[in-house]
């Protein structure tokens, strides 16, 4: 099927969608686009300007320049526990999107499946339509604080079913895999044998004592690994688009095909100072500095949600939290639209994240602390006056 069949096959994004809708409306509060409201660090940005000064204005390889793929591959180790070689196990992307279709890419075939847990980030079925396979939706639940259950697995496969993704820290609901959850979804994927695309990209932003685990750090994961991770969430640095991903040899070579005929590279002098920012001790006090400020609206904004009869669980990671409005009466989508009208606060519908999200809004609460508790104050008011709960 051409390219162009398939792209008729796949929605705009109902997030955009939401975010157009309240362009123009005054006063408007935003918790819908899920993007970091800091700033990106000062000394990555003079890392930046450093790279310009130095004539890094040029195309970089494929892949990516080899001293942000050693850097990586530094990390990844000290961080995940993956042991990888950066010349041949590692690429650099422009962006973490561009993973999902590029990855897919490697080894799907017309018709093959692949599981998705849903509620799921709005990227994923699309970039398996893309890739020419199909999304199979694999239902989480509110009991499980959403976390992905083998069980449910076992409904869904078939001997179509190629690959499943994970999404750990999730969006959009904010739940985190124990070691347990993915040992055994480790022994449902080597049983079935499939390939994995593990979502990495939120994993410094854990909360409760919580620790995030990498899949591909398991004995024999590697192999059927696709990890996907970047520095727009880590770094603030959504702008930049840089990601990186970590695979089997095959993958990743297959992966800088893709990318020579599509991107040619990524940035190069944005590639040096993120390469020089991993590096830095600097950079990962910034991080902990946005984790314990996440932290503290995320406290306040799962009391308020609670209090004002959203129930509420309460998220283990990234920055998002998905309370529950099935009580009010309202579809997610109509529930989203009442905010925007008369509260004048931006939630997204459920809905928007697949089927298991319908009865749900996520809100994104990487937005400053006092306009987190003006948006609570005005939801809550419009809920009493329209006597939703």
């Amino acid at each position: 099927m051409a390219l162009s069949d398939v792209l008729e096959r796949v929605n705009p994004s109902e997030i955009r969608k939401l975010f157009d809708l309240a362009q123009g409306i005054e006063g408007i509060i935003s918790l819908g686009i899920g993007e970091p409201d800091f700033d990106t660090p000062e000394h990555i940005k003079e890392y930046a300007k450093e790279a310009l000064d130095k004539g890094l204005t040029h195309y970089s390889p494929n892949a990516g320049i080899l001293e942000l793929r050693e850097a990586v591959s530094e990390k990844l180790k000290r961080d995940n526990g993956i042991d990888t070689d950066p010349k041949t196990q590692i690429m650099i992307t422009v962006g973490a999107n561009q993973t999902l279709l590029m990855g897919f890419a490697t080894f799907l075939k017309d018709g093959d499946e692949v599981l998705i847990p849903s509620p799921m980030f709005v990227s994923y079925a699309p970039a398996v339509i893309l890739a020419g396979g199909k999304p199979v939706e694999v239902p989480t639940y509110e009991e499980d604080e959403f976390r992905l259950n083998v069980d449910e697995l076992k409904k869904y496969i078939t001997p179509k079913t190629k690959a499943l993704i994970i999404n750990t820290p999730n969006n959009p609901t904010g739940s985190v895999l124990t070691k347990k959850d993915l040992e055994e979804i480790a022994d449902f994927v080597v049983e079935h044998d499939l390939m994995i695309l593990s979502d990495e990209v939120y994993e410094y932003f854990v909360y409760d004592g919580v620790k995030n685990h990498s899949i591909a750090s398991l004995d024999g994961m590697f192999e059927r690994t696709i990890t996907i991770n970047g520095f727009s969430k880590t770094f603030a640095m959504t702008g930049w688009r840089l990601g990186f991903v970590a695979a089997p040899e095959w993958v990743i070579e297959k992966m800088v095909r893709f990318q020579m005929y599509n991107a040619t590279c990524p940035v190069t002098f944005v590639q040096y100072a993120a390469a020089k920012a991993l590096r830095d001790e600097r950079s990962w006090k910034a991080v902990e500095e946005m984790r314990k400020e996440y932290d503290r609206r995320r406290q306040m904004v799962w009391k308020r949600l609670n209090e004002m009869g959203l129930p509420t669980v309460k998220p283990k990671g990234a920055f998002y939290i998905f309370p529950r409005i099935k009580e009010t009466g309202l579809t997610s989508k109509e529930f989203s639209e009442l905010m925007i009208k008369e509260a004048k606060v931006v939630v997204v519908p459920g809905s928007a994240f697949g089927r298991a999200g319908e009865g749900y809004i996520r809100i994104s609460y990487a937005t400053a602390y006092e306009k987190l508790k003006e948006a609570m104050d005005r939801m809550e008011k419009v809920l009493k006056e329209r006597k939703l709960v």
